[in-house]
């Protein structure tokens, strides 16, 4: 099995149907199997060679699709840039990877003049307004080459992963060709289970950026002939609507979505009944947002937890699970559920396995884990590392006596207070269940009596009027006064990463000031 062989066997099977669309062209799935080996090929006409890197700075539309196969089918390395940081992070990148190629929308803010910067061998506009560069759709329209290219060997790199650079610069996570097809296995088997039959087809919406999360799903609904359709900045209101226009039964989409959506009204949601698979991740979801999402939006809730060192899934958190975390068991809610098969998880503490139930490091083994991280000898920030293909990550949380898996944070993120270790996530669940509370998020700052002191910040709804002194009270309620934050901040919105991620860091900088201005 190869990308290719799960391309053309889709063109075998559901040759004239679409496969994939965004707001103005589409293709079916011969034309994207032809495009994207005519263009494998035409790559390979220009001088690139197998393993050579090329950057792709391209929006959520079917050329980024064409051209993520195209590369994985040549045997090149793409590397990503999301058109939502900025020129500042694609200039890292660049200078990280040294790229042999760029791939570029001229059409994304700042995007013209970052190629200008960016000294590469070749240069591919997705437009064809240039009359000195070649065009995508020049290339892709070519003699299709589909016997002239050789399968790329499971242990040889499709893609860098990089990280949004928030705290630094981006560090890339090696992917592989076997990464990538392990993820489709895990994928197909735990995360859409029984879901990809029905009396409708099956259509999934790219709400977020296909080149991150969203785009795990592109193999599976190839291989089961389900319609991909991709939006591109699309608010919650426009989400919704997009759901009844495309007929759509699945989505993916983190949980600051997943509260955004939850603000509107029942009838407004009434429409996201019809979805047969909502998956979340990419952060913890508050229990509370779970069960109304459940009960609101739709009970066909899935979430999978992973990262770009060890691709998604790891674990999975079933539809049947939500079912009884909300109808009987309402721990598991606050779980990500098992390990899917082919994911050796075991929780460490100091390279010993911690029994169920104590906190660990959570370490991985298997066909999902990344060789390592693109110039790993030369730097010094990396954070995660890698051993022997096992994966330290850096979560930590426990295994309950059922195997469920629960994250209780980042052991970056963890806060030492008066000598006591406290998880963000336990003190957010808590504030979170505070009737009026939205999004919250909990931080340590520096503190000279206690060492860290927990501060919090929190949006509300207008109406709702939730202030200081309510949630400070509440806390002190649900809380052991160790974990109690010291003060707590209404914002108009919690900082977000370009993903919809909530950034603690940019949280920790906002609390910070907000207190040297207050004092």
């Amino acid at each position: 099995m190869s990308i290719a062989d799960v391309l053309r066997t889709a063109a075998d099977r559901y040759g004239p149907a679409i496969a994939i669309e965004d707001s103005c062209k589409s293709r079916t799935f011969t034309e994207l199997s032809d495009r994207a080996h005519a263009l494998a090929g035409a790559l390979d006409d220009l001088g690139l060679a197998v393993g050579s890197r090329v950057v792709v700075l391209l929006g959520n539309a079917v050329e980024a699709v064409e051209v993520d196969l195209a590369l994985a089918i040549g045997g090149f390395v793409r590397v990503a840039l999301n058109p939502r940081v900025g020129s500042l992070d694609w200039e890292r990148v660049v200078h990280d990877c040294a790229p042999d190629a760029l791939i570029v929308d001229p059409r994304i803010a700042g995007a013209a003049e970052f190629t200008a910067r960016t000294l590469t061998p070749t240069v591919i506009t997705v437009d064809g307004t240039s009359s000195t560069l070649p065009s995508l759709d020049e290339l892709a329209t070519g003699a299709a080459r589909h016997a002239a290219i050789p399968t790329p060997e499971p242990d040889s790199l499709c893609a860098l992963h990089y990280s949004s650079g928030t705290t630094g610069v981006p560090k890339g996570a090696q992917r592989t060709h076997a990464n990538r097809l392990a993820s489709l296995r895990a994928m197909r088997d735990q995360v859409l289970a029984g879901t990809l039959d029905g009396a409708e087809p099956a259509v999934f919406l790219h709400v977020g950026p296909v080149i991150h999360t969203s785009g795990l799903f592109v193999l599976p609904f190839l291989e089961a002939g389900g319609r991909q359709v991709l939006l591109d900045h699309i608010g919650p209101a426009g989400l919704i609507d997009a759901v009844e226009a495309h007929a759509a039964t699945h989505t993916a989409l983190v949980p600051t979505v997943i509260a955004r959506l939850l603000d509107f009204d029942d009838d407004r949601l009434s429409v996201m009944r019809r979805m047969r698979m909502l998956a979340y991740a990419g952060a913890p979801m508050p229990v509370e947002h779970v069960r109304q999402a459940y009960r609101r939006i739709t009970p066909n809730l899935v979430q999978y937890y992973g990262m770009v060192e060890a691709i998604p899934p790891l674990t999975v958190l079933t539809a049947a699970d939500h079912r009884r975390g909300v109808l009987e068991n309402p721990d598991l809610l606050g779980s990500v559920g098992r390990a899917c098969p082919e994911a050796d998880i075991v929780i460490r503490d100091l390279g010993d396995a911690v029994p169920n139930g104590e906190v660990g490091e959570l370490v991985v083994a298997g066909p999902a884990v990344s060789p390592g991280y693109h110039n790993a000898g030369t730097r010094t920030d990396l954070g995660k590392s890698h051993v022997d293909g096992v994966l330290y990550s850096g979560d930590l949380g426990y295994r309950d006596q059922d195997g469920y898996i629960h994250l209780t944070g980042r052991s970056k993120d963890m806060i030492i207070t008066g000598g006591y270790n406290v998880y963000p996530r336990e003190v957010e669940e808590a504030i979170s269940a505070i009737p009026g509370v939205d999004d919250v998020v909990v931080v340590g700052l520096p503190d000279e009596v206690w060492g860290q002191r927990i501060v919090a910040a929190y949006t509300s709804t207008a109406d709702a009027g939730v202030d200081e002194g309510v949630v400070l009270a509440e806390s002190r309620r649900r809380l052991p006064d160790y974990k109690r934050p010291k003060a707590a901040q209404c914002v108009d919105r919690l900082p977000l990463t370009a993903l919809g991620k909530v950034d603690r860091a940019a949280a920790a900088e906002l609390l910070g000031a907000l207190g040297r201005t207050a004092s």
